[in-house]
C-alpha cells in the first residue's frame, strides 16, 4: 500500500503561522485548489482577513487562533479543530521566528524564544496531532525547517540550530510513521521574500517571491518526497558546500554573503529583524 497522501476531500489542512508570509500563502493555494483549510496565528485580525480573502475560492479557510508556545492549548486546539471541522489530514507546522545572533552580541533569551517557537512550538502541535492520525489510520505531517539547517550561517546560530533540529527529528520519525502510514515531509526553503527577511543586514542570495515559494511547497506536499526545497539552483547549491572541506564552506560563503564587510557591533544586542509568524 503506498503511503497516505493528502487529496482535497479528505479532511482539513491545518496550517500554523499563518497570518504572515509563507504560511499564509499557502493557506491561500490550498483554498484556491478546493481544500478546506484551517488557519492558525496568534492574530486574530490577520486570520479574519485571510479567511474573507478565501471566500470566492474553491476551498475555505477558516480562522483559529492559536499559540504554539502554549502546549495545552495546542492540545485543545488539535481537538477543537476535528470537533468542528473534521479530521485533520495534513498538518502544516510552519510557525517562526528569527532573531539573529552574531558571535560578538551573543543573547541566550534568543535562542530559548528561538528554540521555544521553532522547535518546541512544533512538537506542541504535532504530537496531539499525530495521536488523531493514528486514530484516523492516516495521515501527513509537514515541518518547516530551512537550508540554514544544513550548515552554519552568519547571524543564524539560534534559527539554523533550531531548524537542523527539524531536519533530524523528521528524519528519525519517519522510521516509524511510515508503518502508520503517516507521511512526514521537511520543507527547507532558501532566502525567500517575507517579513521574517525583509530586515535582514546581509546579502540574500536567491531572494524567492513568496508566491513562486508558496506555489513550489504545495507542489512539494501533493508529488514531492520527504525534503522539499527551493530554490533548488540555492539550495542544492549548499548541499554539495556542506561536503565541501570547512576551509572552502567559510572561505565562499563569506564572499558570498560579503561577510567580509559586516563590522562588528560589540554590546549590541537588539535584533536588527524580529518577526513571529505564529
Amino acid at each position: 500500500m503506498d503511503l497516505y497522501r493528502i487529496k482535497a476531500g479528505d479532511g482539513v489542512v491545518w496550517i500554523t503561522g499563518a497570518s504572515a508570509g509563507i504560511g499564509r500563502a499557502v493557506a491561500l493555494k490550498f483554498a484556491e485548489k478546493g481544500y478546506d483549510v484551517v488557519a492558525s496565528a496568534r492574530s486574530e485580525d490577520k486570520l479574519a482577513a485571510l479567511a474573507e480573502e478565501s471566500g470566492p475560492m474553491l476551498g475555505s479557510i477558516e480562522p483559529f487562533a492559536c499559540d504554539v508556545t502554549d502546549r495545552e492549548g495546542m492540545k485543545k486546539a488539535v481537538a477543537e479543530i476535528e470537533a468542528a471541522h473534521g479530521p485533520i489530514c495534513l498538518a502544516i507546522f510552519n510557525a517562526g521566528n528569527y532573531w539573529p545572533t552574531r558571535g560578538e552580541a551573543l543573547d541566550i533569551e534568543a535562542f530559548d524564544k528561538t528554540f521555544g517557537i521553532n522547535f518546541f512550538g512544533v512538537l506542541n502541535g504535532l504530537v496531539p496531532a499525530v495521536e488523531r492520525m493514528k486514530a484516523h489510520g492516516k495521515g501527513q505531517i509537514v515541518m518547516v525547517g530551512s537550508v540554514s539547517g544544513y550548515s552554519g550561517l552568519p547571524a543564524a546560530a539560534a534559527y539554523g540550530a533550531s531548524k537542523a533540529a527539524i531536519n533530524n527529528f523528521g528524519e528519525s520519525l519517519k522510521f516509524d510513521f511510515d508503518k502508520l502510514n503517516i507521511r512526514v515531509q521537511v520543507v527547507n526553503p532558501g532566502f525567500i521574500d517575507t517579513p521574517l527577511t525583509e530586515k535582514n543586514r546581509f546579502e540574500m542570495p536567491a531572494l524567492m517571491p513568496v508566491d513562486k515559494a508558496a506555489a513550489a511547497m504545495v507542489a512539494g506536499i501533493e508529488n514531492g518526497g520527504f525534503e522539499i526545497t527551493f530554490p533548488r539552483r540555492f539550495t542544492w547549491l549548499l548541499k554539495i558546500m556542506r561536503m565541501m572541506p570547512h576551509p572552502v564552506y567559510f572561505f565562499v560563503m563569506k564572499r558570498a554573503m560579503r561577510w567580509n564587510k559586516q563590522e562588528l557591533k560589540f554590546g549590541d544586542t537588539t535584533p536588527a529583524s524580529v518577526v513571529r509568524e505564529s
